[in-house]
């Protein structure tokens, strides 16, 4: 098929979405308040409509008096009740599908309602906005022709009740793709939903390996594991001679910036990386523009946005902000309105506006993922770049880190304590540490500050983690595979002590 063709098809299959992700972004106010709008006249019909008293919202400021900004926890009851087959709670549909999740330390789990609108007008129509934006770039293009491989999670057995299905949110997308999406995906359904995750990787390793793939998506780490046991399987020295059709790699659920060299080593030639912000609960950015490193805030998918400062995360009445008033480079705690019933639903990620001709923005962090032992606000963006500073300076390449405060009991100073597991051990640990102090107080002038003199914040201690410490420690949580992940930071020691336990 020569280039035009290519590009004749997938201008057939994507040009209407191409055209209504420009559309959207001609006119982002006008489309989020359609999408308010939309989403009041269908929370009408429901029993938390009707306890918030939806038939007196006329727009955005009634809104958010009558509703409250909510938690996971605040919206538990009302999820429990349409996990045990009551229907019409926070969306007007009968519910089947809930995504599970455990959260980052694997501590407790949720369930995330997956309405069939949520899956047509928001996660499906976010991907095909995505592929849209893509093939424009890309005019010999060949996902559409050969296989694409996507590393998801897997199926819960809970025994709530036969008519739910209860799954990572991964596995409700694959499970129900329409029949032309499926005839492009590998390997088939009933491999790729296994639930035991190291035979799972086995026996998908043994099928992609000698397949013509195209395209990967999946959280990076578990695609790093995958990528070895392929190569060490064929025998091949990178995957560009696994795959020599090999063009992109979707990737989500975490940073790209620690992972990025390690990709590159592996796949060596042309190859295109593209982030999504796709979790459980809707399809929210994408990285439309393979010259930029941000995403496209997903405007018309039946999610409406609104965006917290982090100052009025710990109020009693916490005011967020719609789109018109956010300022960039800010963080913002997102706050969500989706079509599956989640109201006002503060998810737990951070956000910055990167421009606002269209609403690009990136992932800043999580609300519960920081150190803040003495006013140094460190958050995950700050980390994820000084760390990739302080290993392209010390010829190093990280696999896995945590970070989490320590005080001395002789004198009460802080200092932060970092496990970093090495894809290669660096000549002069000492000389990381120092690199990733100096790089972190060219990012925070807060934490540059608590440094200065060693007065209230002692320099960092950089531990090497054992090879395979971080695996080792989902698998005892049996937490491998999927969304998966531990915590960049942590404010506590929780985390970090219990993986230094394991570090023998």
């Amino acid at each position: 098929m020569t280039m035009f063709q290519k590009f004749s098809l997938s201008n057939l299959v994507f040009s209407r979405q191409r055209h209504a992700v420009w559309r959207s972004c001609a006119n982002p106010f006008e489309t989020q308040t359609k999408v308010l709008r939309y989403l009041v006249d269908k929370g009408r019909q429901t029993a938390w409509g009707r306890q918030y008293d939806y038939n007196k919202i006329k727009d955005y400021q009634s809104f958010k008096e009558q509703v409250p900004i909510s938690t996971y926890e605040d919206l538990q009851s009302y999820i429990e009740r349409l996990l045990h087959g009551e229907n019409y709670v926070l969306w007007p549909e009968k519910i089947k599908y809930f995504s599970k999740s455990s959260g980052t330390t694997g501590s407790k789990s949720k369930y995330i309602p997956v309405s069939a609108s949520a899956l047509r007008d928001c996660h499906y129509r976010g991907g095909r906005s995505l592929f849209a934006t893509y093939f424009a770039q890309n005019f010999d293009s060949n996902l559409l022709l050969k296989q694409n491989f996507a590393l998801g999670g897997s199926r819960q057995v809970d025994g709530i009740g036969a008519d739910k299905y209860i799954a990572d949110v991964s596995v409700i997308l694959m499970k129900n793709l329409p029949w032309w999406a499926q005839l492009r995906r590998s390997p088939r359904f009933s491999v790729a939903a296994m639930a035991e995750w190291e035979e799972k990787l086995s026996r998908i390793a043994e099928i992609i390996a000698y397949q013509d793939i195209v395209s990967l998506s999946g959280v990076p780490s578990w695609n790093l594991v995958l990528a070895k046991k392929i190569l060490e399987m064929t025998g091949k020295n990178n995957l560009r001679e696994v795959w020599p059709n090999l063009e992109l790699f979707i990737h989500g659920g975490t940073s790209f910036v620690p992972y990025r060299s390690q990709f590159e080593a592996l796949i060596p030639g042309k190859m295109n990386y593209l982030e999504v912000y796709n979790a459980s609960e809707g399809f929210f950015a994408f990285q439309d523009d393979l010259s930029r490193t941000d995403m496209l805030l997903f405007l018309n998918g039946g999610v409406f946005y609104e965006f917290l400062p982090l100052s009025e995360l710990s109020k009693e009445s916490p005011q967020a902000l719609t789109l018109a008033e956010v300022e960039l480079n800010k963080s913002y705690a997102l706050v969500i309105s989706t079509n599956a019933g989640l109201w006002r639903y503060l998810i737990g990620d951070t956000v910055k506006f990167t421009c606002f001709n269209p609403f690009r923005i990136v992932i800043s962090g999580r609300t519960k993922s920081f150190i803040n032992a003495c006013g140094e606000e460190l958050a995950v963006d700050n980390a994820e770049q000084a760390v990739k500073a302080a290993a392209v300076r010390c010829q190093t390449a990280v696999k896995e880190y945590t970070a989490a405060p320590k005080f001395s009991q002789t004198t009460g100073i802080a200092r932060h304590e970092w496990l970093f597991e090495f894809e290669q051990d660096p000549a002069d640990l000492l000389e990381f540490s120092s690199i990733l102090d100096e790089e972190l107080k060219k990012l925070n002038s807060d934490y540059e500050a608590k440094r200065y003199q060693d007065l209230n914040l002692l320099p960092p201690l950089v531990i090497r983690a054992r090879s395979g410490l971080f695996y080792d420690w989902l698998k005892s949580r049996q937490r491998l595979g999927g969304q998966a992940k531990i915590p960049r930071l942590s404010n506590d020691r929780q985390v970090f002590d219990s993986l230094l336990a394991l570090n023998q």
